[in-house]
């Protein structure tokens, strides 16, 4: 069931990336929500996808690790 979780969020990460406030509120959830280990793999995949992004970078501040 992790791996659909993961999955969803990154759906939705991917579909609200239009507001970097919007965006930050689901980052927010999605560290709520996923395991520890998922969270990590949650930041990997934010780095990548925020590499063209830099107005969505800023919402790495809210995953303390």
């Amino acid at each position: 069931m992790s791996k659909v979780m993961m999955d969803f969020t990154k759906s939705i990460l991917e579909r609200v990336s239009f507001d970097p406030i919007l965006f930050c509120k689901e980052v927010e959830k999605a560290v709520r929500i996923l395991l520890p280990y998922e969270i990590e793999e949650l930041v990997d995949w934010l780095f990548n996808f925020t590499a063209e992004k830099p107005e969505l970078r800023y919402c790495l501040n809210v995953i303390k690790t």
